[in-house]
């Protein structure tokens, strides 16, 4: 379903290529937190049906399979 003269760049695109993060470049940071952060338990901004709750962790289960998303460990 390709045309020809795009085959050349069908490892860019592949579904393989596609699943894989990026190396990382000299330019990425991170974003570092103050110390004094607290992170807190919050509820929902809106209610969600229970599909629509598993769509949202399928989807971001998903992306930490990548390593899109990381979840950090804080002290």
């Amino acid at each position: 379903m390709l045309l020809q003269k795009f085959y050349k760049w069908i490892y860019i695109f592949g579904k393989k290529a596609s699943e894989r993060m990026l190396t990382k470049k000299m330019w990425d940071h991170a974003i570092e937190v103050k110390k004094i952060f607290v992170p807190s338990k919050r509820k929902m901004m809106y209610l969600l049906l229970r599909e629509e709750r598993g769509k949202i962790y399928e989807f971001i289960n998903k992306q930490l399979r990548k390593e899109y998303i990381r979840l950090l460990k804080l002290p």
